[in-house]
């Protein structure tokens, strides 16, 4: 039996202006389950609705990121209209549901770090991975398809050809790899991986936060409408966060030479 029945799946804590999300099924090399998932939504729902927070930090609990799906449990759910993963207030974590999360994940990524792992990288913003990771997306080991996103996302990521190397075959890789195709953006000593992704958390997060989320909105609306539309909405971003406290915040203390307390008005 499972030792972590009752024990949550996705760890929620705050550190300042940053939410910590822990994969917490350890003895499983965090596969993700039904609950998990479920549980994974909900944190990025509290992500998202929290003004007070400012970017999340992804990462796992134990020696793996994750092994990916549990297809035992999750397979059987799979009906006529796919998979109901999202609970009331949750966003699907891998944010191919239609709805966008509006604030910056960064996460930190060992041991291994399979499927629906390597599609949390792709729906996120920053990634550090331990020398120690090993990556695979293997769906088609399994007979089904990548449907977190890799598909659409890996192809723009890394490019068509280093994208189909690793869908089409199924084949692992290791860390280094996936910083030589831009999967990730750091590669550290195994066991600096979290303090590392948290420092960078706490660092966007310190940021002005309406400044972050626009920039953020900006760059995701070229990849998915193109730039003559993203190109379009710079400039109403632009005079709006110029009317907002923490533009004002932000140019005194350049003037002052002095770091910024950003407020997010």
């Amino acid at each position: 039996m499972d030792s972590s029945t009752n024990s949550p799946r996705i760890t929620v804590e705050r550190d300042g202006h940053v939410l910590l999300i822990g994969l917490n099924r350890p003895e499983k090399r965090n596969a993700a389950d039904f609950r998990m998932i479920t549980e994974l939504a909900t944190a990025y729902g509290e992500l998202e609705r929290d003004p007070e927070l400012r970017a999340g930090f992804v990462f796992a609990n134990g020696e793996h990121f994750t092994a990916g799906l549990d297809l035992a449990d999750v397979g059987p759910r799979i009906g006529p209209d796919g998979l109901d993963l999202v609970p009331g207030g949750g966003i699907n974590p891998w944010q191919v549901g239609g709805t966008q999360l509006s604030k910056p994940v960064v996460m930190a990524v060992q041991g291994t770090c399979l499927t629906l792992g390597i599609e949390l990288i792709l729906a996120s913003d920053i990634t550090v991975a331990a020398d120690s990771t090993t990556f695979g997306q293997i769906e088609v080991s399994r007979g089904i398809l990548p449907f977190g996103g890799a598909t659409i996302r890996l192809p723009r990521a890394v490019g068509w050809g280093n994208a189909m190397r690793w869908i089409l075959t199924g084949d692992q890789f290791d860390a280094a790899e996936a910083h030589r195709i831009g999967l990730v953006q750091e590669v550290v000593a195994h066991g600096t991986q979290y303090d590392r992704g948290l420092e960078l958390a706490r660092r966007v997060a310190s940021q002005a936060p309406l400044a972050v989320q626009a920039a953020l909105a900006s760059a995701r609306l070229a990849v998915r409408e193109g730039d003559a539309a993203a190109e379009a909405g710079l400039q109403p971003a632009l005079v709006k966060l110029a009317a907002s406290e923490d533009s004002r915040i932000g140019m005194h203390a350049f003037l002052s030479r002095r770091p910024a307390e950003f407020v997010g008005r």
